[in-house]
């Protein structure tokens, strides 16, 4: 699917970036030089796409919008002029089935479609593009690592503030801590360390999710996250349609090379041993009260940044994934594993077996 996308596979080499982040023609920090009210960052992927309707290169974008019984909740939503995509600024947490609109959608008559999307409704995306008959097709990803229904995020933000309910931000950033927001205008951070993660229930995270093969959304034309940005969001330009996404951005976004600091390799191997207690069933070691405030001092200081952040998340994502798919369903992993994630594991001791 990637030939199919993008006219050439990944390559599969450690010397090349792709084997982490799949093709590309270029990777970018960047940032919009006067940000979007209510964007989880700066607002690049809403301002792209307000770009693309009002410049006439799409007939409608499909993307999410919050529910209006509750903002955590993403709602689908066709939208056709660009002042209506600023409703779509800012993160949601839940499973939508966006895909749902693209029949409307082309029976409406828009044959020039985008859509901002995660990797698994981008991989079904690509699946029927051919089917779809649309003359253009713009695809603007987001990197994606774990999802759950908004049920229990609800439950996670219960457990982060003693008022929940007025939360009105929540970012992993890639500097170890969590940023919250509240309505009255307060803001909270939270070392990773420091999250509650153990008192999650098992089921917080589907296997779906806990077994992920692209974390950076290989299959749209541009993909738009934080991971390598420090501070800032990072851009994976990946075919021509990508670089036109961009170029519509003008002389409003700044761009400059992404960073890179620290080494992963540690981090990794320990997020490892911890993955193979929680695939067993058992309980995650946890790390003496006393010391979270030092190692949580130190990882932003001395922790891997920029690029090496961003290739540790992915190294992460695919030991998970060889580990929880061994403990719940090893017979299908011949059909779950493409071969960059048996590379990016086997450096951490995770080799394939005959069956796999």
């Amino acid at each position: 699917m990637e030939t199919q996308v993008h006219g050439k596979p990944r390559g599969l080499s450690y010397e090349n970036d792709e084997l982490f982040f799949g093709p590309f023609q270029k990777i970018v920090r960047a940032s919009m030089k006067a940000p979007r009210q209510g964007a989880q960052w700066t607002g690049i992927a809403t301002t792209i796409a307000e770009r693309l309707l009002s410049h006439g290169k799409v007939d409608a974008v499909l993307a999410m919008k919050p529910d209006p019984t509750d903002r955590w909740k993403p709602l689908p939503v066709i939208i056709t002029k660009a002042e209506d995509m600023k409703q779509c600024r800012g993160m949601r947490m839940g499973y939508a089935p966006i895909l749902a609109l693209l029949e409307p959608a082309i029976e409406a008559g828009h044959k020039r479609i985008a859509i901002v999307g995660i990797p698994c409704q981008v991989y079904a995306l690509r699946a029927l593009e051919a089917e779809l008959g649309l003359e253009r097709l713009y695809v603007i990803g987001t990197p994606c690592s774990d999802n759950t229904t908004t049920e229990n995020f609800h439950g996670f933000l219960k457990l982060l503030s003693a008022k929940p309910n007025t939360i009105s931000y929540l970012e992993f950033r890639a500097d170890y801590k969590v940023e919250l927001r509240f309505d009255d205008g307060g803001k909270q951070e939270i070392p990773f360390l420091k999250l509650p993660i153990s008192k999650l229930p098992d089921d917080f995270f589907p296997l779906t999710c806990r077994t992920c093969v692209d974390y950076t959304n290989a299959l749209s034309d541009i993909t738009v996250g934080y991971m390598g940005g420090q501070g800032e969001q990072w851009l994976i330009v990946r075919n021509e349609r990508g670089q036109e996404l961009l170029d519509i951005l003008g002389d409003d976004v700044a761009i400059s090379e992404p960073g890179t600091r620290g080494k992963r390799h540690k981090h990794v191997a320990g997020f490892k041993k911890n993955v193979e207690l929680a695939a067993g069933g058992l309980p995650l070691r946890s790390m003496p009260d006393f010391v979270r405030p030092i190692v949580s001092w130190l990882m932003p200081k001395i922790g891997p940044a920029g690029q090496e952040f961003a290739r540790t998340r992915v190294e992460m994502k695919a030991i998970e994934t060889v580990l929880h798919l061994r403990s719940k369903i090893p017979a299908q992993m011949k059909n779950m594993v493409p071969a960059h994630i048996w590379l990016l594991v086997e450096n951490y001791g995770l080799t394939k077996k005959d069956n796999e």
